[in-house]
């Protein structure tokens, strides 16, 4: 299996194209996040959802040592800001 890329060790063009890949991808969770909070389901059992079925994905891509890898940086991620979306001043 194969480790999971950096996308910051990717030519600037492949960077641009997976980032775009990124937002498009992000706003189809987005909203089927939506439908679903709007359908009754619990956030809760939406992100505990989401992330076994990402973690499940990203195992049987990549294996079981690469994916606990990158879950092992989740924690000084998170700590780092980089899942804090900044809330919006009108």
């Amino acid at each position: 299996m194969s480790e999971i890329t950096d996308p910051t060790a990717i030519d600037p063009a492949a960077e641009r194209a997976q980032e775009d890949e990124r937002h498009a991808a992000l706003a189809y969770l987005d909203e089927a996040w939506n439908e679903a909070v709007y359908d009754g389901l619990d956030e809760d059992c939406l992100a505990q959802a989401a992330l076994f079925t990402a973690i499940r994905s990203m195992v049987a891509t990549y294996g079981e040592d690469a994916a606990a890898d990158f879950a092992g940086r989740l924690a000084e991620r998170i700590r780092a800001g980089e899942y804090t979306v900044p809330m919006n001043r009108q």
